[in-house]
């Protein structure tokens, strides 16, 4: 079973990264509630670099959970601040916070259906600066596509609403490249 455990958004504020402010959007915080699902997204979340993130496309990313205690024994390994401190939903900068869903399990194509709104997986997330430094040391993006845990974008099928709690099922698409493959081909090709 798929369940949503989170529901996450954020406007577009500042990070100070080394030595420079940069517009971000990273810093998902946890909805209460129905939050309507767009074509463009979720009601009350913003994207800083359109190029990167958002758009018809990439209009919602899901993450794992199951691969939380990962990052966290990767940051007490490499002493980050406050490593100790659990990471709360919406940390790696998701939208969806999901349970019972890895991306083994995910191709391009494959559909999430909610009760209220219908989801399609695109791509996967490529790792970038501003994740680099909300994980807080400078191997963190080779580590999340070494390890294939890296969520995926997903395009608004069916516009509705969305709630932390509600269960999902995949409905699988062609089946031809699976998430975790299209990561690693995308980085070699860097």
């Amino acid at each position: 079973m798929i369940t949503l455990l989170s529901v996450n958004t954020a406007p577009v504020g500042r990070l100070h990264i080394q030595g420079r402010s940069v517009a971000s959007a990273i810093g998902k915080q946890p909805r209460t509630g129905r939050v309507a699902v767009h074509a463009l997204g979720l009601a009350h979340d913003e994207q800083a670099d359109p190029q990167w993130h958002g758009g018809l496309r990439k209009a919602i990313y899901a993450y794992p959970h199951a691969h939380y205690a990962w990052w966290q024994a990767q940051r007490h390994a490499h002493a980050v601040d406050l490593f100790d401190q659990p990471l709360p939903p919406g940390f790696m900068g998701e939208n969806l916070t999901l349970d019972g869903l890895l991306e083994a399990d995910v191709y391009v194509g494959d559909t999430l259906h909610f009760p209220d709104c219908s989801l399609r997986v695109t791509e996967p997330r490529q790792p970038c600066f501003k994740f680099v430094h909300i994980m807080g040391y400078a191997q963190a993006a080779r580590d999340m596509v070494t390890q294939g845990c890296c969520g995926w974008y997903l395009e608004v099928v069916r516009p509705g609403s969305i709630e932390a709690g509600a269960s999902a099922t995949l409905v699988p698409g062609p089946r031809q490249t699976p998430i975790t493959q299209l990561l690693r081909r995308r980085r070699s090709d860097d």
